[in-house]
């Protein structure tokens, strides 16, 4: 006669918590100044607002998009306002940065908006090694935001868990 197999896992009280349900579900966009400059060296003032009236704004339409500047330029401050002011009307959110820091931004920003009363007095496994890039801050975030309403908060997988913290 055959042992039952029992999933001890599936009936743990543990709550997992996936960080990559807070990525960007459209990725995010990034407008680079440096095809917008002269020789893609020198920000011309004229020049560069004739550009920035003829760019197609639309492909930004409800996206989060990053404003960066690829060349090594010297850039003034009032052309990133210049950009932010026309990507503010369409964009989801409008962030200086790269790629990876946008996305990080948008990932510690839908953590500090997350409700915790969910994660009341439960044991929460926070998962690791996703397939998505999640930086350290964001795990440090999480930390910060369960650490007051849960038991404990651990890292891993369920199965394989790193104990972080433990209500005494």
């Amino acid at each position: 006669m055959a042992e039952e197999i029992i999933n001890k896992v599936a009936q743990s009280p543990l709550v997992s918590l996936d960080l990559e349900t807070f990525f960007p579900r459209d990725g995010v966009r990034i407008f680079d100044l440096k095809p917008y400059l002269f020789m893609e060296l020198i920000l011309k003032e004229k020049d560069f607002r004739a550009s920035l009236q003829q760019t197609d704004w639309s492909v930004y339409q409800g996206k989060y998009v990053g404003i960066t500047c690829s060349a090594d330029a010297i850039i003034p401050v009032w052309a990133y306002m210049l950009v932010a002011s026309y990507l503010q009307p369409v964009a989801a959110d409008v962030i200086m940065g790269n790629e990876q820091q946008v996305t990080e931004q948008v990932l510690i920003r839908a953590i500090r908006q997350m409700d915790t009363a969910e994660f009341a007095d439960k044991r929460v496994v926070v998962k690791g090694c996703g397939e998505l890039p999640i930086g350290p801050s964001a795990y440090m975030e999480i930390t910060g935001r369960l650490l007051p309403v849960v038991k404990s908060i651990m890292y891993g997988e369920p199965c394989s868990t790193v104990p972080v913290f433990k209500k005494k």
